[in-house]
């Protein structure tokens, strides 16, 4: 049985600011948990589950899960639907990144749709991209909703926080490609192994003047009528080409 303090506790993991000064992040549900519990470069703190998740996993360490009923998972959950288990785990750690060159990297505008963010970090792990870039008005990447949309892939892929302006004046060194609605066919496009790819904002797309720091704009051919393309779908399909 929960008591009220692990409730606030959990509860209050809703937060950013808990979430940074704790260094923990919750995922909830089967699926998640148990690809977060393969994993490496994080550590569980605590799982919360039902019997039923309870008696599905025997392999779980002893005295890491706390028996709940589906009426105290709701009280905990971040979710609409609560989901058998809520888990907190510790932030993943990855190794300090010294150079950008020799790699793709994804820099996000500003991407502020949590479901978006996590189906971008998502296609990243799909095709191998290993550190993605914020602009710090996007999402919490550690949110609740981007933890579910990434479904794992939390953990292999790094996500940093940066003043774009600034990093990409930092790196200007590197090949930079913003995807705007004019510029050059992407399917004319070689395979790119070393460079930036910015996205922009889901409705703004990106600001001008990251657009004025970069030498080369990319577009994806459209044939019909849509004004734009989801920035998640963008990135996806951009990356199936540039990063095949």
């Amino acid at each position: 049985m929960l008591v009220k303090s692990q409730v606030k506790y959990i509860q209050s993991l809703s937060q950013k600011k808990s979430r940074d000064e704790e260094g923990v992040f919750i995922a909830e549900g089967p699926k998640i948990i148990n690809e977060l519990l393969s994993t490496s470069n994080l550590g569980l703190v605590q799982l919360y589950a039902t019997a039923q998740w309870t008696g599905q996993s025997p392999q779980t360490q002893a005295g890491t899960v706390i028996e709940v009923s589906e009426q105290e998972l709701e009280r905990i959950s971040l979710l609409q639907t609560p989901n058998q288990v809520l888990g907190i785990f510790r932030k993943p750690v990855f190794p300090k990144i010294t150079s950008y060159h020799s790699r793709l990297t994804l820099v996000l505008d500003t991407i502020q749709d949590p479901g978006n963010l996590g189906t971008i970090l998502r296609c990243a792990d799909w095709f191998g991209v290993q550190t993605v870039v914020c602009s710090r008005e996007s999402a919490d990447v550690f949110s609740a909703k981007v933890v579910q949309s990434t479904m794992g892939s939390i953990t292999r892929v790094q996500v940093l926080y940066e003043d774009l302006a600034a990093f990409m004046q930092q790196q200007s060194d590197i090949p930079a490609y913003a995807a705007t609605l004019h510029g050059t066919d992407l399917y004319t496009m070689q395979p790119v192994k070393e460079g930036l790819l910015l996205i922009g904002n889901e409705s703004k797309g990106l600001r001008d003047e990251l657009i004025q720091l970069c030498k080369n704009r990319i577009t994806i051919p459209r044939i019909g009528q849509a004004e734009s393309l989801n920035a998640a779908v963008a990135t996806g399909i951009i990356l199936s080409h540039i990063a095949r």
